[in-house]
């Protein structure tokens, strides 16, 4: 098994052999050009953004700039939004949803090192899968780490730091990041804390 088979399957692997470099390498390069694109140039951004990402949904929009590992470890599902200055770490598996946003400086971290020295200094790393289920949005700042499962309708506060498993329908925050409360049918008439709609299309 290859340090890429190796890393593929969430095992310790060293990230600079087996073509791993020259991948990171290559995408480095799509990530550059769509990061310099001018505004108003959508249709060559979605074409890029297309490029990089493994999978994607209808209606993408990722602001730059952008970072990310690999990219095709990435998959989004349909009408995915992330604001300025969103960095994926896909060394693992990223799967999002459908109707996900993320607001900006939000880090995705799949990858993470051995907690002791030596086994540190050895040079092995790992990457472990996340996933975000539909309808979730990230708040400004947020840090989902390593092997965290979010389910779908999730709130997640600004400034957070995700290290375990989010239910279904939670609205959380915090570092470490925990359930505030769960989101009911009385949160539909408002769009801002106690503020009411005025407006009845949505």
């Amino acid at each position: 098994m290859n340090q890429k088979e190796r890393m593929s399957q969430e095992l310790p692997y060293k990230a600079w052999l087996d073509g791993l470099a020259e991948e990171r390498r290559e995408n480095k390069k799509r990530i550059y050009e769509y990061n310099q694109l001018p505004p108003g140039n959508e249709e060559k951004q979605e074409e890029i953004i297309r490029s990089i990402i493994g999978k994607c949904g209808q209606s993408i929009c990722i602001e730059a700039p952008f970072h990310c590992d690999y990219g095709s470890n990435i998959e989004v599902g349909n009408n995915f939004y992330a604001n300025y200055n969103l960095t994926i770490l896909d060394v693992g598996k990223v799967i999002i949803g459908e109707n996900v946003m993320i607001a900006p400086n939000v880090s995705i971290y799949t990858a993470g090192h051995p907690i002791h020295p030596d086994s540190r200094n050895s040079g092995y790393e790992y990457g472990i899968s996340i996933t975000i289920g539909d309808n979730v949005w990230i708040g400004g700042s947020s840090v989902i780490n390593p092997g965290v499962h979010i389910g779908n309708n999730v709130v997640i506060g600004s400034g957070s730091v995700v290290t375990k498993d989010i239910p279904d329908n939670a609205i959380v925050a915090g570092n470490p990041c925990r359930i505030i409360r769960y989101i009911t049918e009385e949160d539909r008439k408002y769009y801002f804390k106690n503020r009411e709609f005025d407006v009845e299309d949505y």
